[in-house]
């Protein structure tokens, strides 16, 4: 399986300054055995320095190890050009939301040391289009997230090289209006994007998640875990960048005041068994987390 939202697995934080070589290596040793064979290492929007410090640290540690390079086949950088509004913004720290420019978004892929295959933003924080199609230009895999962008800005960023939808039915509100919202503008245009799903259950119930794949389209759609270092864990209290999560025995991760899910704690495999309850068949299920996101990162 290929994986293209790992903030971290089994006590290993992709977005903590202290990641050392050993912890990845434990890591990447452990989504393999969970049957992940490729992932892109995510980091989430934090102080803009603070990114650039663990972009350059995963890549200078995949650097020192085969088993890690195997296993990281890319970055994913979610973040910091999302919508500071809240419900949007999730569990990013809305303090470092800002605009797109290009500046930043040069210093963060030059700190990724040229492994960035995807990037999310929020299309309405690029109005331009200019970072969007610059990262297009870069063949650099664009994706909206944690935004709400009318249809028509929605349009005009497909227009400038938009190419995917980040974990679509979260990073929005629990309350949004009942039909002009973003997940209903994002499945009208699903023929133009790829959507990606977390099919944890918790972030989107099960019979909902098997609406929106029907209507998507086995072809348009792929299944990530959006993990965090809880993953495979259990209950306690872990932590994703700067922010403290609690996990009960629900395994759903939650913020310090529960007002949000942080990530997910569930593997890619338990989702796997997921997608059978909610009937798809073993090829669908293959295309979701197998066939699909390789086609899309080329490999």
């Amino acid at each position: 399986m290929i994986d293209l939202q790992v903030n971290g697995y089994a006590g290993v934080d992709f977005n903590s300054d202290e990641l050392t070589l050993e912890q990845v290596e434990h890591g990447c040793e452990r989504l393999r055995q969970d049957g992940v064979n490729g992932i892109l290492a995510t980091i989430i929007t934090a102080d803009h320095d603070a990114m650039c410090r663990r972009l350059a640290n995963v890549a200078k540690i995949r650097e020192q190890s085969s088993s890690v390079a195997q296993m990281i086949i890319g970055l994913h950088i979610e973040g910091p050009f999302l919508s500071p509004i809240p419900g949007y913004i999730g569990a990013h720290p809305t303090e470092h939301a800002c605009p797109a420019n290009l500046d930043l978004t040069k210093r963060l892929l030059e700190a990724g040391d040229g492994l960035t295959r995807l990037f999310t933003l929020a299309p309405e924080q690029d109005l331009t289009g200019e970072t969007t199609g610059w990262l297009n230009d870069q063949e650099i895999l664009v994706a909206a997230g944690h935004c709400n962008p009318s249809l028509d800005q929605l349009k005009a960023s497909i227009d400038a090289g938009l190419k995917l939808f980040t974990h679509l039915g979260n990073g929005c509100p629990m309350q949004m209006h009942r039909h002009d919202n973003i997940i209903q503008r994002a499945l009208s245009l699903s023929d133009k994007l790829i959507i990606c799903f977390i099919a944890d259950g918790a972030h989107i119930p099960l019979f909902a998640l098997k609406n929106y794949i029907r209507c998507v389209g086995i072809e348009h759609s792929i299944v990530v875990s959006d993990t965090i270092s809880a993953a495979g864990l259990g209950p306690g209290t872990y932590h994703l960048a700067d922010q403290t999560v609690i996990i009960e025995e629900d395994l759903v991760p939650w913020a310090e005041d529960r007002s949000h899910f942080v990530g997910s704690a569930c593997p890619l495999k338990t989702m796997v068994a997921n997608l059978q309850t909610i009937g798809l068949t073993s090829l669908e299920i293959d295309c979701l987390v197998r066939y699909n996101p390789r086609k899309l990162l080329g490999i």
